[in-house]
């Protein structure tokens, strides 16, 4: 089964509406540049234990070392900008990563630029690997992403909003009914 992860959860109804739909993991971003942001400041393991989070996601510019570092406090999902010429051995630096984000690419942004990722990238780096794919999906091209990614598990912010930060719960739903439909295929 492929997972939803609905990211840039900003609200406890937003949060309660996710799960009812059938998502399997919430996103919140602690990110002060993002409008999806939620605060309080904390170093990444102590937040994560404080708020009794699963996992951490890391989406910037952070060093094996510090992957390897969080991972052994709860499972990393390390994120990556993706672009066309991205080096799948890149991925081989962060062997203790639990899974890998594929992002689109925007310089100086890191998520949430409802771009869409290089699928072509994300397949070849899927075999093999949790590969978790973001970037520009949304209900009407997730059931493709899917049949041409086989993701471990897709991710959406944006594409599932009616405005930055406040999600449209049927959306929500729709999203996930697209993304069970393109497992079917």
């Amino acid at each position: 089964m492929i997972r939803v992860k609905i990211c840039g959860i900003t609200n406890a109804t937003d949060a309660l509406a996710a799960i009812d739909a059938g998502a399997n993991l919430l996103g919140f971003n602690f990110y002060a540049k993002s409008p999806r942001h939620i605060t309080p400041p904390a170093e990444a393991a102590a937040l994560c234990k404080s708020l009794k989070l699963d996992a951490a996601q890391l989406h910037g510019d952070e060093t094996p070392e510090t992957v390897a570092e969080l991972a052994r406090s709860l499972p990393v999902f390390k994120a990556f900008r993706v672009e066309p010429d991205f080096r799948l051995g890149t991925l081989d630096e962060y062997p203790e990563a639990f899974a890998y984000l594929f992002d689109a690419a925007n310089t100086g942004q890191y998520g949430g630029t409802g771009r869409t990722t290089d699928w072509d990238v994300a397949r070849r780096a899927a075999v093999g690997r949790r590969i978790i794919l973001a970037g520009g999906l949304n209900a009407e091209n997730v059931a493709a992403a899917v049949r041409i990614v086989r993701p471990y598990a897709v991710d959406v912010a944006s594409g599932v909003e009616s405005k930055p930060g406040k999600k449209d719960h049927a959306r929500l739903r729709e999203f996930i009914r697209e993304v069970r439909r393109g497992e079917r295929k």
